[in-house]
């Protein structure tokens, strides 16, 4: 059995050990290029919530192990994955005639970045080394002169030697250094976030700016895109609802949502913003949103968003469902986007300038639920897709 199929029939098994013991338990045990370990690990890898892949980071630079620095490297290019690159995974070890670099990660807006991964910056670094990386897949026309750089991530947030290094470089404007740790709360910043504009700058922040060292610039972007967020959330939207005391209150049990989801569509479904996630391939798409319930006589009501940039996101799938939490995650509403499409239309709007979202209002009585379109629209029977 794979390494993968353990983890989908018992994460539980497999969630708490150490990064060297799931590497022991994948192909041969251990990392070679071309192995099936290293396929296996990789695959696995794809699958795991962020909060273990963030803590099998830590087991690659906390405990030494003879794979320790090979397992961070796919570990920070499945990170780079998650913020939303096209990742090609380089080699473990250096070849004669092939670029030794450790990762090529290509943004949506067609940034390259040249990935070098160390556990410690306790050598000195050949950065002339990384500047032919560079140069070498230009030649091969994977990477261009003017939207290419190198990043290099680094176990340990004690760099002041490599930064000098860098600096005292003539490739210090080409390459750029960032801790696993500030490159993890980046990827974890990305995943409690809904708006695509922070979205768009998260990738950008990782090519070259002014700075060498990137870990102040992650901590600057962290702190506004919460303030943003808490703003986002003191409106009325899908994860905000009136408290009894009439005091605006943010709920979230998405996560909560989605393990049963999971388990009904048979899939690992990563978390891509705070009410989006998708499968590895990003064949499966979910929208999730969900809100407290609002008491009224023997009904109840529940009121969420959805908005135009999920829609999009759910059209590119070849599989998209969107669902409702409604008060908690033991009642669950998922409607095949296909259907929920079609009723857009009849539902209410919010504009606010450029940007708009639609309502979405559910009500559940002892007989029904019932989702509750704009006056004069017939309402919609939501039973059918309430998750038993």
């Amino acid at each position: 059995m794979s390494l993968l199929d353990l983890w989908l029939k018992s994460k539980t098994a497999l969630e708490d050990k150490h990064i060297q013991q799931i590497i022991a338990i994948a192909g041969s045990g251990k990392l070679l290029d071309g192995a099936e370990t290293s396929a296996e690990f990789r695959d696995f890898l794809s699958h795991v919530p962020s909060n273990v892949l963030s803590r099998y980071a830590e087991d690659c630079f906390v405990s030494k192990f003879q794979d320790g620095g090979l397992a961070l490297q796919d570990i920070v290019n499945q990170v780079g994955q998650r913020l939303g690159f096209h990742v090609e995974y380089g080699r473990y070890r250096g070849v004669t005639g092939q670029s030794g670099h450790d990762g090529l990660w290509v943004s949506p807006f067609k940034d390259t970045i040249i990935v070098e991964v160390k556990v410690t910056d306790a050598f000195r670094m050949e950065l002339d080394t990384l500047a032919n990386y560079r140069r070498s897949l230009i030649q091969l026309g994977k990477a261009t002169e003017e939207k290419s750089s190198i990043l290099i991530v680094v176990g340990r947030e004690d760099t002041g030697g490599l930064e000098a290094q860098i600096r005292g470089s003539r490739h210090a404007w080409n390459i750029r250094l960032i801790s696993v740790d500030a490159l993890i709360r980046l990827m974890l910043l990305k995943e409690n976030i809904e708006d695509p504009s922070i979205l768009r700058k998260i990738s950008g922040v990782l090519t070259p700016q002014e700075f060498t060292k990137l870990d102040g610039i992650i901590d600057l972007v962290f702190s506004a895109a919460e303030e943003v967020l808490q703003e986002t959330e003191s409106a009325i939207g899908p994860d905000v609802l009136l408290s009894e005391d009439s005091e605006k209150k943010p709920v979230s049990f998405h996560d909560a949502c989605i393990q049963r989801i999971e388990k009904v569509l048979n899939q690992s479904l990563l978390k891509q913003s705070r009410a989006t996630y998708a499968s590895p391939d990003n064949s499966v798409f979910v929208v999730c949103a969900v809100s407290k319930a609002y008491k009224k006589a023997s009904a109840e009501f529940y009121w969420y968003a959805f908005h135009p940039h999920q829609k999009e996101k759910l059209k590119q799938a070849s599989e998209g469902y969107v669902a409702f939490g409604c008060g908690s995650e033991k009642a669950v509403v998922m409607i095949p986007f296909k259907n929920f499409q079609s009723w857009l239309d009849e539902m209410n709007i919010t504009r606010d300038g450029d940007r708009f979202y639609w309502h979405v209002h559910i009500r559940r009585d002892e007989r029904s639920w019932m989702l509750y379109p704009k006056s004069g629209c017939k309402k919609i029977d939501l039973t059918p897709y309430i998750l038993r």
